[in-house]
């Protein structure tokens, strides 16, 4: 296997746990504007200053490529279906 493709395996493996951490910070930036409103500022111990703000745009990404996979052990099911994998070749685990 090449050195791009274990990178790849790598990171992607990572995908779920990236998107809950961004799902857990979404959350915290609103529970915290629950408590001292939008224009709201706070400091901590470091003495950084944050305040919560509604941002005026945001730059949205569109990928020219992605990847998909088929499921792994314990998921319900993956992109990718296995059929298709199959077809193409691979053998799956059962």
């Amino acid at each position: 296997m090449t050195p791009a493709k274990l990178r790849l395996i790598a990171l992607e493996k990572q995908k779920a746990e990236v998107k809950q951490f961004y799902e857990n910070l979404a959350n915290a930036v609103k529970e915290v504007a629950a408590e001292i409103g939008v224009g709201g500022m706070f400091q901590d111990e470091e003495g950084t200053v944050y305040q919560i703000i509604e941002p005026e745009g945001k730059f949205v990404h569109f990928e020219k490529l992605s990847v998909i996979r088929t499921k792994r052990p314990g998921e319900e099911r993956g992109e990718l279906s296995a059929k298709k994998a199959q077809e193409a070749g691979f053998i799956l685990p059962k």
